[in-house]
């Protein structure tokens, strides 16, 4: 992930509303209780990206300390929505873990078992908890939203950046599982467009734009982050399918190839199904979940390809489309240096 610098406060704001939903759910008996805390335990760590976006973006346009208040929850807002979407993603996936430890699903799938449930009993536990945590993040997301302390119009305008980026995600994430059990019908386009909706609007192009918001920045710089924030949420998850498919094991944190053993019809190999190799590409990725050999054999095949190439082409096109838009007026200095700088860390993740 790009590093941004840590912003005093976040990690509160995150860490009070985490805090909040465990002592809630405490109330509620012992096995809402202990959904309560692996919500709290699926929400700690991590890289924090987006909502140390949200402050950039804030501190880009000029922000000041006296409005910052109402930035914390908000920014804290984008990181339980990430981790609601992990969690949901992790049950569509049939995930039980996640960074090496069982994840929500995980946790409850091994409670259900120490009760005497059976696999097929102990799934459905593991899947129901984590839907519903993945809702009481998505709720608390909202509430941080609505009660922060900003003026109406500013909390008008969020919720509508949070409302949209809930609902892209969500159509990117159903056309990406409708894709890899349906991809003989789906196009290169339609993989693209995926990626977009599962990545770019909640994890760029919202954050950015809420930072803006907060800030007070003119809706002509809005315009411009809408633009740029897409890009770059587009770049990053095509530098992400690149890392998936050829990335080291620290790069991807698993092993290498993780994508082509589970055959994801990513932009990568939507790609490749329109060149002459398609059929051993097609071949080798049928195999790949077999074993590290066969995952080179994938590799080998998409490489011989030239999708990796023409993917990387995008990438960089993409790109320079960013740092174009940083020479837009309407941003402040600050903000197009960072627009420039997030395009360039990006850079160096294409593997």
């Amino acid at each position: 992930m790009i590093a941004l610098p840590p912003v005093p406060g976040i990690d509160a704001a995150i860490d009070d509303a985490v805090a909040g939903i465990v002592a809630r759910a405490s109330r509620l008996g012992p096995s809402f209780g202990a959904l309560g805390e692996a919500v709290a335990r699926a929400a700690h760590g991590g890289k924090r990206f987006r909502p140390a976006l949200v402050a950039a973006s804030f501190r880009a346009f000029g922000g000041e300390d006296d409005a910052a208040a109402g930035m914390y929850p908000v920014a804290a807002a984008f990181e339980l929505l990430h981790t609601a979407f992990v969690v949901h993603d992790d049950v569509i996936d049939h995930d039980t873990e996640r960074r090496g430890v069982p994840n929500v699903a995980g946790e409850f799938r091994g409670r259900a078992r120490s009760r005497g449930a059976d696999a097929a009993g102990a799934a459905l536990l593991g899947d129901a908890a984590g839907i519903l945590a993945g809702d009481l993040l998505l709720h608390e997301a909202l509430r941080l939203v609505a009660f922060a302390d900003v003026d109406p119009v500013a909390r008008e305008r969020l919720f509508a950046l949070v409302d949209d980026a809930v609902f892209v995600s969500a159509a990117g994430e159903l056309a990406d599982v409708e894709n890899s059990v349906a991809s003989p019908g789906s196009t290169p386009q339609d993989a693209f467009d995926t990626a977009f909706n599962k990545t770019a609007v909640y994890s760029f192009r919202a954050p950015l734009q809420a930072g803006a918001v907060l800030a007070g920045a003119p809706d002509s710089a809005m315009e411009v982050l809408a633009t740029a924030g897409g890009r770059l949420g587009l770049a990053f998850q095509l530098v992400d399918d690149l890392i998936g498919a050829f990335g080291t094991a620290a790069q991807a944190g698993r092993e290498t190839g993780g994508d082509l053993r589970e055959s994801k019809r990513t932009p990568l190999v939507a790609l490749a199904s329109q060149t002459p190799s398609w059929n051993r590409v097609s071949d080798a990725l049928a195999v790949a979940h077999t074993g590290p050999i066969a995952v080179r054999e994938a590799q080998v095949a998409l490489e011989q390809s030239g999708a990796p190439v023409r993917l990387r082409a995008v990438i960089e096109q993409t790109l320079d489309e960013v740092r174009e838009a940083s020479r837009e007026p309407s941003l402040t200095p600050e903000a197009a240096r960072l627009l420039c700088r997030l395009a360039d860390g990006m850079a160096e993740r294409i593997p």
